[in-house]
């Protein structure tokens, strides 16, 4: 049985790390049709992500890999290795993803090495991304 706050989205915690503000902004209108009622936090910076993640336990982080600074994959470690969201499901969101000729490209690999659950490829297919968030919110239950 799903709670409600994955049939709905009120109340659940959504972070965005982004360093493009249209993606940010562009991906949070897309969780708040899809999981209307959503909480959703918006970062720019790897370092900001960070911090965000060291004080607030999300229900499911979106994440660029291709930032400034150190960048996504970095991120994705230092969430899983010291936060309060060492186990929040992490949906990749970036170019990186996207397939070539029917492979799964390298970077995804990596990625769910250093612990990310799924991937959503740029540009970004909003039934994609919700199903994406939907699925790892009752794989969380």
């Amino acid at each position: 049985m799903l709670r409600a706050v994955e049939k709905t989205g009120k109340g659940c915690k959504v972070l965005i790390v982004d360093d493009q503000e249209p993606m940010r902004l562009l991906l949070a209108q897309y969780i708040s049709e899809g999981l209307a009622g959503a909480e959703i936090t918006l970062a720019g910076t790897c370092e900001g992500a960070l911090q965000l993640a060291d004080r607030t336990t999300y229900d499911v982080i979106l994440l660029d890999l291709l930032m400034p600074g150190i960048g996504g994959f970095e991120v994705l470690k230092r969430i899983r290795i010291s936060s309060a969201n060492k186990t929040t499901p992490v949906v990749v969101v970036s170019i990186l993803t996207a397939s070539i000729m029917g492979e799964e490209p390298v970077s995804f690999e990596r990625a769910k090495a250093l612990g990310a659950n799924a991937a959503v490829s740029k540009p970004v297919s909003r039934s994609a991304l919700i199903a994406a968030v939907k699925a790892q919110l009752r794989a969380k239950v």
